[in-house]
């Protein structure tokens, strides 16, 4: 029987994951890279360490789940979106990556949409407003600041890709990613070659297209050794990580979405044509499932803004913890369960480094509002907590408002594996939140992917109803849901309320 391999390159980390041909897990392993900040809002990565970290991770997989390299019968890529690795000749990166967080591009965003006649006229060509996040700016502005870089410059990949590069030889993408760098007429799943004249940016620079299940290579015999594996074994397309999330988590047919609580925090929508926000507040691109698209809206600090309270204000509960041996953030949560639901009108506003969806914003900022006297830590606590799952119900909103239908919301990421955070999620939402057997999200995703490519299943519909099975079901509290209606109502305000301050303070000397 052989097995299939999933590799996904996020952002702290590397994650690989071996099933069989049932879609059974039988081990997963992980490799961490470091991240660099350089200047304040500038966030990047070495491509080398992706590839060091792929290496050491698949190795561990194997090991683990007790599986020959020469046993793995197909290979399915994902990857952290939006990244720019910018190659010369061979696989030796000639800077560092800009990745999805980075926010230096503010200007090139705005010349992107000038040239290309409005907000409106380019999300008529690629589905999607400028964002500092994607890929197209990251290119202007390496052009504009970088000039010798961008003469050197023979080929630009995202993450995945890169590893792609480096195991099987190949400067290839697939749609799912490619609708996260701009440059992607999304409707018809193809390069945009208007836009790409627009910003003179030579299409040869881009890698060729793919669906997300289609073979795109096999292992080099370098590839090969580098990982522990036989050469040879076919690599499909893969996904952003997004797409193969939800392909994962069997997000594959209208009517379920998925709410992912990571780092940061997606609202995720399959659907049945290219359905586009006007105003640019969600995004639209295509799925991993040939011939489907997605609409999803990420927000950029949901987990990251509870890690960022760990991190700088609950040292108490990390050295308890220690003690304990227990999660430092069993003992957070069980703080916020101590307060009252609403913190007695205390808000949390999650914008710790910007945001995305629904207010592509980089100067917006974070912050505690309606602090009084009688505030307790635990208030605050909990008040990030909600304030973080009304972020997402902002994008639920917003599809409600498209038409997309919602039927089902399931709960995935470091907040589906609290039960009061998945409650939270049920009452804010007011909608059933629903876990599955899945929960390795987009490694397993782009191995079922491999799957699909390889003829194991006929079609990745076909991979999700056989492997992904639903198992919990939570209902929201009618009663908290009611309470937070009213709540989310001003919370809702509050941006509009303080942007221009937001503005103000961003524009504060250091």
């Amino acid at each position: 029987m052989a097995h299939l391999l999933g590799i996904d390159i996020g952002t702290s980390g590397t994650k690989t994951l071996v099933c069989d041909e049932d879609g059974k897990v039988l081990a997963t392993a992980t490799a961490e890279h470091p991240i660099s900040s350089p200047k304040p809002g500038w966030s990047e990565q070495d491509p080398r360490d992706w590839w060091t970290a792929a290496c050491a991770a698949t190795k561990a997989v194997l090991k683990k789940g007790k599986v020959k390299g020469s046993d793995v019968g197909g290979i399915g890529l994902s990857g952290q979106m939006h990244g720019s690795v910018f190659l010369g000749d061979g696989d030796r990166p000639l800077r560092p990556a800009l990745l999805w967080n980075d926010q230096r591009t503010a200007e090139q965003c705005a010349e992107i949409e000038s040239k290309a006649g409005g907000r409106e006229r380019l999300i008529e060509l690629v589905a999607n407003p400028a964002l500092t996040g994607f890929t197209a700016p990251k290119i202007l502005w390496v052009r504009q600041h970088e000039p010798k870089v961008y003469a050197r410059t023979k080929h630009i990949l995202l993450p995945k890709d890169y590893i792609r590069l480096c195991m099987a030889g190949e400067y290839a993408t697939e749609v799912s990613d490619a609708s996260g760098t701009l440059l992607l007429d999304v409707a018809n799943r193809k390069w945009s070659d208007e836009l790409l004249g627009i910003l003179d940016i030579d299409k040869s620079l881009m890698p060729s297209m793919h669906e997300s299940h289609e073979v795109t290579g096999t292992l080099t015999a370098p590839g090969a050794k580098a990982l522990g594996l036989a050469q040879g074994i076919p690599v499909v397309g893969g996904g952003g990580d997004q797409a193969a999330g939800a392909v994962g988590n069997g997000i594959v047919t209208s009517g379920i979405v998925s709410a992912t609580l990571g780092t940061s925090g997606v609202i995720f929508a399959h659907s049945d044509a290219p359905t586009r926000d006007p105003n640019g507040r969600v995004h639209t691109m295509c799925h991993a499932v040939e011939g489907k698209w997605c609409v999803f809206g990420c927000m950029l600090s949901a987990g990251g803004s509870f890690q960022w309270f760990r991190n700088q204000l609950g040292q108490d509960e990390v050295a308890r913890a220690k003690k304990k041996k227990v999660d430092p953030y069993e003992l957070l949560i069980a703080g916020a369960q101590r307060a009252p639901g609403g913190a007695e009108g205390l808000f949390f506003l999650p914008y710790l480094t910007g945001e995305r969806c629904p207010y592509p914003d980089p100067r917006a900022r974070g912050g505690w509002i309606g602090l009084t006297a009688r505030t307790t830590r635990d208030m605050m606590i909990r008040a990030l907590l909600e304030g973080v799952t009304f972020g997402m119900r902002d994008a639920l909103e917003i599809m409600r408002e498209m038409g997309i239908p919602i039927t089902q919301v399931r709960a995935s990421g470091g907040g589906a594996r609290s039960d009061f955070w998945r409650q939270l999620q049920a009452d804010i939402y007011n909608q059933p939140v629903v876990l599955t057997n899945a929960a390795e999200g987009p490694a397993y995703g782009v191995a079922l992917l491999a799957g699909v490519g390889t003829g194991v299943w006929k079609s990745i519909q076909e991979a999700c109803r056989a492997c992904i099975k639903q198992t919990t079901k939570i209902m929201p509290n009618k009663k908290r849901a009611a309470i937070y209606d009213r709540h989310y109502t001003t919370y809702h305000k509050l941006y509009g309320d303080l942007k221009d301050r937001f503005s103000d303070i961003a524009a504060l000397p250091c």
